[in-house]
């Protein structure tokens, strides 16, 4: 049962990293001159799409370091309008020694070049968050909160980032809120925490305290245990079955959402998501073949239009619907952000076409 909006300052709290994308245009990482930037973060973009597209009163947990790099990522987030009331602010040592923020570099890719990206988020300020660094009771139950989001970027972490999502995901069930946890499984933040095989412990221990649970295909089967990537579930009937070990095995879950990608090129790709509620599995709006200029976000933008839906009470159809024509309008503009608006993402589930609006 999701809480009403009486009562809760908050329709969402995330928590997760947000960090500053160079994204070089055009060219590739190594010949570049110039970069646009971005603010960007796995948790942090379900969030801003939320408040950005669908209008919902949202809030980031994260750690930055106050210096000209932090407070960049801070006018970038008060453009996106998340709530920043719980941004811990780390005192800058000077050089980034005792800790620092997060950046990271990402080539678009194209046709047979896939896209590439570089992170540089070592003894970021909140991998070294601990447990009780934050309040969670005073957010939860004080504040209010209706629904609470993280996800396995903010658990590969770090050790004690792994712990504080624990700590969050106790303090959200005791407080009656909605958690919702994306796999995210990222190679480069596992290398030195056992790869898949680390990051699938760290699910499978996390999964009992989920009620909506995100992820791709490779994701979704990897916590249980099975081939990262496959088998694929590119038909209703194939995903049935996977749902149903998934809940057999982690009853306490509500909801499961499973994005699909078929890469034909980088910016071709097809794009669509099933998913699971009340016994009862769905497949959403489908793009045999999607135009895409900037993937990056997809899957979170996805997420924020599902968890709008089911925060309305519109049903798993329409809530699929609307993350999958979310998540594909994301992907049409540069960024890790949703810039898309709540009518523009009704007409495309409604089958509107790309012609130009006057």
């Amino acid at each position: 049962m999701i809480r009403g909006v009486q009562g809760c300052r908050w329709d969402l709290v995330s928590l997760g990293e947000v960090m500053l994308r160079f994204d070089p245009g055009e060219r590739r990482i190594v010949g570049a001159r110039s970069f646009d930037v971005w603010e960007g973060g796995g948790e942090y973009n379900v969030a801003r799409g939320l408040r950005r597209c669908f209008g919902l009163r949202t809030s980031i947990v994260t750690a930055l370091v106050d210096n000209p790099v932090g407070r960049l990522v801070e006018d970038l987030m008060l453009q996106g309008g998340v709530g920043l009331d719980h941004v811990q602010w780390h005192e800058f040592d000077g050089i980034g020694r005792k800790a620092r923020n997060g950046v990271y570099f990402l080539e678009r890719g194209f046709g047979v070049r896939g896209g590439l990206g570089m992170m540089d988020r070592g003894a970021t300020a909140i991998s070294q968050m601990k447990p009780g660094d934050v309040d969670w009771d005073a957010i939860f139950k004080g504040e209010g909160a209706r629904w609470f989001h993280t996800g396995g970027v903010m658990a590969a972490l770090s050790e004690s980032a792994t712990a504080v999502v624990r700590e969050a995901m106790q303090a959200a069930k005791r407080n009656g809120v909605v958690v919702s946890f994306d796999c995210n499984y990222r190679p480069s933040l596992w290398k030195s925490r056992g790869g898949r095989a680390g990051s699938v412990a760290v699910n499978r221990e996390l999964m009992p305290l989920v009620d909506v649970l995100f992820g791709h295909e490779g994701d979704i089967a990897a916590t249980l245990g099975e081939a990262a990537h496959g088998p694929v579930w590119h038909t209703l009937e194939s995903y049935a079955p996977m749902a149903e070990r998934v809940v057999a095995e982690f009853p306490n879950l509500k909801v499961i959402a499973s994005t699909v990608r078929k890469p034909v090129t980088a910016n071709r790709n097809g794009w669509s998501a099933f998913g699971w509620m009340g016994g009862e599995t769905h497949e959403a709006l489908k793009f045999d073949e999607l135009e895409i200029l900037d993937r990056v976000g997809g899957g979170d933008s996805f997420a924020s239009g599902l968890i709008y839906g089911l925060l309305n009470g519109k049903g798993m159809k329409w809530s699929l619907d609307c993350g999958v024509a979310h998540g594909a309008l994301a992907m049409t503009t540069a960024g890790d952000s949703s810039m898309a608006t709540r009518a523009e993402v009704e007409r495309l589930m409604s089958g509107g076409g790309a012609g130009t609006v006057r």
